[in-house]
């Protein structure tokens, strides 16, 4: 939950951020930026901020917004009806991150940057990414990031994006943000 100032604090942040990473937005877009908390109420550790092209009944673009160190937590795009569920693929364009994967226990170093959730993080086979650099994650593939010391900016592109439907290991986790005045 967050209130309408600590969301519109968040939009503009996002926007300079998108600003820095060179994101040329129509004055629409600017104000179109999502952002969630997944329902925590500890944006500035787990959260995502999220400027969304387009999302087509077979394409999506967006752009991600990470503050520095956020996390977006583990969670994974399943099945929907005969869709086998998204296929996404992470591009950097500015700042550093951190995607954790299936294939490795997660490192005792990284298990102190989420110590008060770490029950909810299992994959833990780390791929650091840097600008220009991109990976592809087949549908249903366990995953979490998280921005490095000066955040990042993600172009994101997939197949259909149904976030709202997107399964997370925490059980305490709502995909819609609640704002409260």
């Amino acid at each position: 939950m967050l209130t309408r100032s600590e969301w519109e604090a968040a939009q503009e942040r996002a926007l300079e951020y998108l600003d820095r990473a060179g994101v040329v937005m129509t004055a629409q877009e600017r104000k179109q930026i999502e952002i969630s908390d997944f329902g925590l109420s500890n944006l500035e550790t787990f959260g995502v901020q999220t400027l969304t092209y387009f999302n087509t009944d077979r394409l999506c673009a967006k752009e991600i917004v990470l503050f520095p160190f956020q996390i977006c937590p583990e969670h994974w795009h399943p099945r929907v009806g005969a869709d086998p569920g998204k296929e996404e693929t992470m591009r950097i364009r500015w700042g550093l991150v951190y995607l954790y994967i299936p294939g490795a226990g997660i490192d005792p170093l990284v298990k102190e940057r989420i110590a008060h959730r770490k029950e909810y993080f299992s994959v833990g086979k780390e791929i650091v990414l840097r600008p220009g650099d991109q990976i592809t994650l087949e549908p249903g593939t366990v995953h979490w990031f998280q921005a490095g010391p000066e955040g990042a900016v993600i172009d994101d592109y997939s197949s259909t994006s149904r976030d709202v439907l997107d399964q997370f290991t925490d059980p305490d986790i709502v995909r819609t943000t609640q704002i409260v005045d």
